[in-house]
């Protein structure tokens, strides 16, 4: 696997205002930035796992951060730029809970503490059909997992964001969609083996610096053969559990939205086909890939399982 430096796939504008940023003492976006975590995300020798297809290439920042899903500041794919400034995403704690040794509420300095930072590159389709590839940064859920010790009975993890309707003016009451009535706080959930999966992600950056808050500052979890709206964002949260936990989307519209959420381009969703999607960026849609084009790594997960029915 090729393996390059942040500056060679990230464009050299960028790149160069990266530098001008920090030279320039961490003003403006980055100035709450932790330390400890901007050091995993600009080193100079901060390596990238390259796994980009020949027809694939990387939305810009712009992209990526002004179009976004993240409900809790409102609806439309700007609104999380335009409504997420009030948030504060440091300091931040994760709670630790259910059928696991280390239960117990970890700052996130603690959380990630002798962790080795694993860089990937991903791409991240949702359920409208549309799709970004997006350089994440972060490191393996497995590696948190393990260093907590979940016991024998844990098969599942449940995940939960941040319940802060004063910086977050999506909460401030429950409002009405298509799809229902969307409860707070969001909830999502994995099955134990696709959480240790080495694909799956808490990430804590992108294009080289640490999440802004329209990407789900400061930790968010990226699950990238799975729809969009399984990588829960500010995750402050983290439960052991028995049973299938809930799922806020697979809770309220279970006809649309099942637990799994794998993308299928043989299962249609009942009010559009799933068959292809839109790239950001791009005018032609293209072919929906199975498990988003992760299913060598990934289809072992699902054997014997009837992905039209778990879907």
């Amino acid at each position: 696997m090729k393996k390059i430096k942040s500056y060679e796939i990230t464009s050299e504008k960028l790149y160069f205002n990266r530098r001008f940023f920090i030279k320039a003492g961490l003003t403006g976006i980055l100035s709450s930035i932790s330390s400890k975590l901007y050091s995993f995300h600009n080193n100079e020798e901060y390596r990238f796992n390259y796994k980009l297809k020949v027809n694939d290439k990387l939305n810009d920042f712009n992209e990526i951060t002004t179009y976004n899903n993240f409900y809790e500041f409102g609806m439309d794919k700007s609104d999380p730029y335009k409504n997420s400034g009030n948030f504060k995403p440091l300091p931040w704690s994760v709670k630790i809970e259910g059928l696991v040794e280390k239960e117990g509420v970890l700052n996130l300095e603690d959380l990630i503490k002798d962790i080795t930072i694993e860089d990937r590159i991903y791409r991240l389709r949702c359920v409208e059909g549309w799709s970004m590839v997006i350089p994440w940064q972060g490191f393996s859920l497995s590696k948190i997992i393990k260093k907590l010790k979940p016991l024998s009975n844990a098969k599942y993890l449940q995940f939960e964001t941040v319940y802060r309707p004063e910086e977050m003016p999506g909460q401030k009451k429950l409002f009405n969609t298509l799809r229902g009535i969307l409860p707070w706080p969001y909830v999502e959930g994995l099955r134990m083996d696709e959480a240790m999966h080495p694909l799956t992600i808490l990430s804590t950056g992108l294009y080289g610096h640490d999440l802004l808050n329209q990407n789900g500052a400061p930790l968010r979890l990226v699950v990238p053969w799975k729809y969009g709206f399984k990588s829960i964002k500010s995750i402050v949260a983290i439960r052991f559990v028995e049973k299938e936990p809930s799922a806020t989307w697979s809770t309220v519209n279970p006809r649309e939205y099942g637990f799994y959420s794998n993308v299928n381009p043989n299962v249609d969703h009942p009010r559009w086909s799933q068959a292809t999607e839109r790239r950001i960026g791009e005018f032609k849609r293209r072919p929906t890939e199975m498990f988003n084009g992760y299913g060598e790594e990934v289809s072992h997960l699902y054997n014997g399982m009837d992905l039209i029915k778990y879907y």
